[in-house]
């Protein structure tokens, strides 16, 4: 392991982001993102090597400061990433009729436009070294379905999407560029709806393989970023217990 070389995951004070971290710190450096300085030194607590990773507390809804924020953080630091895992998100459940420019600018911003602007950091040789290797966004099945007051949730992974298979073609073949399209996962997130009984018990029919955890997506990650996906590029990863098969009328 190069001690000089590190992964970024974005999201890694809570629910995907945070499992995926742990998972990765057994052999992996990790730089640690999050909003909550707080939730993120619990998320370092947990990790295996503590010593070898660093926390980046920073807001995503303001993609605009973020190269004032991860500039320092790299350039002339002799820390370079060698792989961008963006597992933060933000879902603000509304009918479309209330969906203002605001709130659909807010949600774009975390899921979309920050993701754009840290790939767009790092490409840069004065920042990252061009050490980059690996990009994985993590996306969601309602990227290809939809899902009432979902709206401008939908649109952001459906982008977050089509960048990642520009970016495979644009990056190839020295950087490898793929999304996981993860199912329903109990996480913080998506405790408003688990809180539901009678969404859960439909979640527990609709899904073949039932109702997906936050390992089954660190899972993914670990092999999607390893060697042994050398030959993986472009690609949407659907993980989802079956959900998107299942044309039960049930």
């Amino acid at each position: 392991m190069d001690a000089a070389l590190y992964t970024l995951v974005t999201g890694a004070s809570s629910g995907l982001g945070r499992s995926s971290a742990v998972r990765l710190s057994r052999e992996r450096n990790l730089i640690l993102h999050g909003r909550s300085p707080q939730r993120l030194e619990e998320t370092l607590g947990m990790c295996h090597h503590p010593e070898r990773h660093i926390v980046w507390p920073f807001d995503l809804k303001n993609p605009g400061e973020l190269a004032d924020s991860l500039t320092p953080l790299l350039a002339g630091s002799g820390r370079s990433v060698e792989a961008f895992v963006h597992c933060a998100g933000m879902v603000t459940v509304l009918p479309m009729r209330s969906v203002d420019y605001l709130a659909a600018q807010e949600i774009m911003n975390v899921n979309f436009f920050s993701a754009a602007e840290i790939v767009r950091l790092l490409l840069r040789k004065k920042v990252n070294n061009q050490r980059l290797t690996n990009i994985l966004f993590i996306s969601s099945i309602w990227s290809r379905f939809g899902a009432r007051g979902h709206s401008a949730y939908c649109a952001s992974k459906a982008a977050l999407d089509g960048l990642m298979r520009a970016l495979a073609v644009e990056l190839a073949p020295a950087i490898r560029v793929n999304s996981i399209l993860p199912g329903a996962i109990q996480t913080p997130m998506a405790a408003e709806g688990f809180a539901d009984p009678s969404i859960v018990e439909k979640l527990e029919q609709d899904y073949p393989m039932g109702i997906g955890r936050p390992d089954d997506i660190a899972d993914a990650i670990e092999f999607v970023l390893s060697g042994k996906a050398r030959w993986l590029t472009g690609q949407e990863i659907v993980i989802d217990g079956g959900r998107t098969v299942n044309m039960s009328l049930k």
